[in-house]
């Protein structure tokens, strides 16, 4: 007589966790990390993570027509704060924001609220309104086409360039100076100095190892 099969042990949680607070920050940081996606590149709407509930909602419609060149979201259980701060000479604060990321992906994914892995290859050293306010670059682990790359150089720089124009001009009002610049592109090396630091932030603001 054939025994049964034995079953899986599988930690399961009861309750859906929150994405920020309830959510590993991933296998192997800084290098692989996990993210969870708030927009998508076919999205004309602003969302993101409701800090109480943990639920995607809608900030605002996009003023203009700029559409996000590739999945963004945030990294769990970073925070940016005095260590983050610090890695931006011309900040003066942090933004206080879970750290966001930017997802090349070969194939078009269209649904956001949904957890992947990421390898971090470099990032773009955003100031705004005097915050802290970085954009790491990351390619999907595994992507048949990116996921090879290991640092910024590796992907095409009209890539790093639509990042840059989206970042630039997302918050645009025409006929007003916009508050953000981009003072740095890096790679990298600095990528994993700022998850650790915001790592760091993360652990000091809410505790936890």
């Amino acid at each position: 007589m054939a025994s049964p099969p034995q079953r899986r042990s599988v930690e399961v949680s009861a309750f859906r966790p929150h994405p920020w607070h309830g959510l590993p920050v991933g296998p192997k940081p800084p290098d692989i990390v996990n993210v969870f996606v708030e927009i998508t590149p076919f999205d004309l709407m602003k969302y993101e993570i409701d800090k109480a509930s943990g639920y995607l909602r809608i900030d605002r419609p996009q003023r203009g027509s700029s559409q996000p060149p590739s999945l963004y979201g945030f990294v769990p259980r970073t925070y940016c704060a005095d260590r983050v701060r610090k890695l931006a000479p011309a900040a003066t604060r942090g933004d206080g924001d879970p750290l966001d990321i930017c997802v090349l992906s070969e194939r078009a994914i269209n649904r956001a609220e949904i957890l992947l892995r990421a390898r971090v290859i470099g990032g773009l050293q955003m100031i705004d309104d005097g915050e802290a306010d970085d954009k790491l670059i990351a390619v999907l682990e595994n992507d048949l086409v990116w996921g090879q790359a290991r640092d910024i150089s590796n992907v095409p720089p009209v890539l790093i360039e639509r990042l840059q124009h989206y970042f630039l001009t997302y918050k645009l009002v025409p006929g007003e100076q916009t508050q953000a610049r981009i003072d740095r592109v890096y790679g990298r090396d600095h990528a994993r100095r700022v998850v650790r630091a915001a790592i760091a932030d993360y652990q000091q603001a809410f505790g936890g190892g």
